[in-house]
């Protein structure tokens, strides 16, 4: 049976583990593996781990609370080692790495901040405000353009989109930036134009929530801000 690995804490942490069940059907116990100033929260994995509701919510319930009492360095779900010995030794050969990113990560957490726009919404806007589409979609509702105007269309109109949304992440983000220690952007999925999370320190928490909040109100309707948090900071680990 091998060893399943939640998160990396400075070994003066108080590890308050009673009441948490681990991942699996049948969780066995968390526990600590303790090397040097750094400390692993473990626990037995199970054979057939998988990433199933449950076992997902096991593992972000154990960095929740861990994060009430103190800096962690979570993982993220399905980190498994051999042994505790395994989890020592990495302990151990990356000790100034953890260490050093504990100390980065004391008194943050992770906003994470998803954007979408309206299609319809954004199709008119670039139909009011571009003059070559509009004219080629005027052309192609009167019967005038010729065969290749509704490729043209679509290609204009695929340029502008992406040029437009570039521009708004890049300014969503810069506005966000200053109240963050570092940002991590990831490639945006579905209707979603902006996927990026923000490591905030708790001191500058509430700006960055009241930013964020004037930023969407600014940008009006359209636009589609989900903002999650506070999280443990995977994506700073």
């Amino acid at each position: 049976m091998g060893v399943y690995v939640y998160s990396v804490t400075d070994k003066q942490h108080p590890l308050r583990l009673d009441g948490l069940r681990g991942v699996g059907e049948s969780p066995g116990p968390l526990r600590a593996v303790t090397a040097g100033s750094l400390c692993a929260v473990v626990s037995d994995a199970p054979e057939d781990l998988r990433p199933k509701r449950r076992d997902v919510g096991a593992h972000q319930e154990v960095q929740e609370r861990l994060m009430a009492d103190g800096t962690v360095l979570p993982l993220r779900f399905g980190l498994v080692a051999a042994t505790d010995d395994e989890v020592r030794s990495a302990l151990e050969e990356r000790a100034e790495e953890y260490t050093d990113r504990l100390l980065e990560l004391a008194g943050c957490a992770e906003y994470n901040l998803k954007v979408a726009q309206d299609e319809d919404s954004l199709l008119r806007q670039i139909l009011a405000e571009s003059p070559p589409a509009r004219q080629l979609n005027d052309d192609i509702r009167n019967g005038t353009a010729d065969p290749s105007a509704a490729m043209r269309l679509g290609e204009l109109v695929a340029q502008e989109v992406q040029a437009r949304q570039e521009a708004l992440g890049a300014g969503v983000v810069e506005a966000l930036r200053p109240f963050a220690r570092d940002v991590d952007s990831t490639q945006p999925t579905g209707s979603d134009f902006l996927n990026v999370s923000f490591l905030v320190a708790d001191d500058q928490e509430e700006a960055f929530l009241t930013t964020e909040l004037s930023v969407a109100h600014q940008l009006g309707e359209g636009l589609d801000f989900r903002l999650n948090g506070p999280l443990p900071p995977y994506s700073f680990v």
